[in-house]
């Protein structure tokens, strides 16, 4: 059973995606597809964004100057399977590229001297966190059928920021252009990713 508030947020965030008309937007994702992303993948959406990718799927946006990925949205509908794999494994492979670089954050816990070791318990603690799903480029939710609202991740390495207080907010802020000046104090509530913000 979807969450009627989180399932009215990702409706929310869809609107908002949709007056910025900032990309393609093809049908909704069904339950039939839901069920069958979510048994390929081995994760759930959460409720906002399940209800986000209902109401409509991102697929396209117009290139940008410079930018990493070449489509930003994952196209959950017809994209590769290996590059839905690549998104998904994205946030852990990021961080432990940094640690194996020689980069350390203090969210991984103690850092073993050798290299090697470094990495394993990176992967170690990684392992334990919740799966980042993605939502375009290299912003991401957690998993989750019963969790929603929370901030939108930005991951580059071990450099982790809130993008968003939640989905609609995140939407706002990346693609309106009225300007979205309101305060806000960023507060990850995902496990283990919260501990590499502000630090």
């Amino acid at each position: 059973m979807i969450d009627t508030d989180g399932a009215r947020l990702g409706v929310e965030a869809a609107r908002r995606l949709a007056e910025a008309d900032c990309c393609e937007i093809a049908p909704g994702l069904s339950d039939d597809e839901f069920a069958r992303i979510e048994a390929t993948y081995g994760f759930e959406f959460s409720p906002d964004h399940r209800a986000f990718l209902a109401a409509g799927l991102p697929v396209a946006s117009p290139p940008e100057e410079g930018a990493a990925w070449e489509q930003p949205w994952p196209d959950w509908r017809h994209a590769d399977p290996e590059d839905l794999r690549y998104r998904l494994e994205w946030p852990v492979q990021e961080v432990l590229s940094d640690v194996a670089h020689g980069r350390w954050h203090r969210a991984l816990g103690e850092r073993p001297a050798a290299g090697e070791d470094a990495v394993e318990a990176a992967r170690a603690v990684l392992a334990r966190a919740p799966r980042l799903v993605p939502l375009y480029a290299h912003r991401f939710l957690p998993a989750g059928g019963s969790t929603w609202g929370h901030p939108v991740l930005s991951l580059w390495g071990t450099d982790i920021i809130c993008y968003g207080q939640d989905l609609a907010d995140y939407i706002d802020r990346e693609f309106s252009e009225a300007e979205t000046d309101a305060p806000w104090e960023p507060q990850a509530s995902v496990p283990i990713w919260k501990d590499f913000l502000g630090h």
